[in-house]
């Protein structure tokens, strides 16, 4: 049985690995650098989407996991939310996402807001269909610090601390993401599949 990402984000996978302890395989390094149009209205929606995709063109005899995740602001009307990978644009990096964002704090007058982290994860398989949810809640500040974690970590502090997740220690940032909540949460789906594989 093989455990496929479908996912290219490279710091999610990495996530995925450390905190389920499962070899992943990236979806590209079999299907190549096919593209899978997120046209969901929800992060469920697009997880789905992504798994379905990768499922029906690798078939029987792998479980495939996706993420859908990104930041929502509620002062700017819940903002990046599912376009938090492409808030600046359908090609743009992590800096300009968190540059438009903090653009928009900026121009807002804000220095600080509060924010939180969503983070849906489908799995599709043999046995059907899975999703479960994850949340970290916080604020999101007007200037960046830290070089650790991705996307819009080096904002966003995490209620409790006074560190960003680009400054926090990555076991910290393990423990209480949004997405270290979701992955605990299907480690039970994981392996009733595996043991009825």
């Amino acid at each position: 049985m093989k455990f496929i990402v479908a996912s290219g984000n490279m710091g999610k996978i990495r996530e995925f690995k450390e905190l389920l302890n499962i070899d992943f395989i990236p979806y590209k390094d079999i299907l190549g650098d096919i593209e899978i149009e997120e046209s969901g209205e929800s992060f469920k929606e697009n997880a789905l989407i992504k798994a379905r995709e990768v499922y029906k063109r690798v078939g029987e005899g792998s479980i495939i996991i996706s993420d859908d995740s990104g930041l929502s602001v509620p002062l700017l009307n819940g903002e990046p939310n599912i376009y938090s990978a492409r808030y600046a644009g359908e090609n743009a990096s992590d800096r300009d996402n968190l540059e438009k964002l903090i653009g928009k704090l900026k121009d807002r007058g804000v220095k600080k807001s509060k924010a939180y982290y969503t983070a849906s994860i489908a799995i599709v398989g043999d046995l059907g269909e899975y999703t479960v949810h994850g949340w970290c809640f916080g604020s999101v500040i007007d200037s960046p610090r830290g070089q650790n974690g991705f996307g819009y970590d080096p904002i966003f502090i995490p209620y409790g601390y006074e560190k960003t997740f680009g400054e926090l220690d990555k076991k910290v940032k393990k423990a209480i993401s949004h997405r270290a909540k979701a992955l605990e949460n299907i480690k039970s789906i994981i392996q009733m599949l595996i043991s009825y594989s």
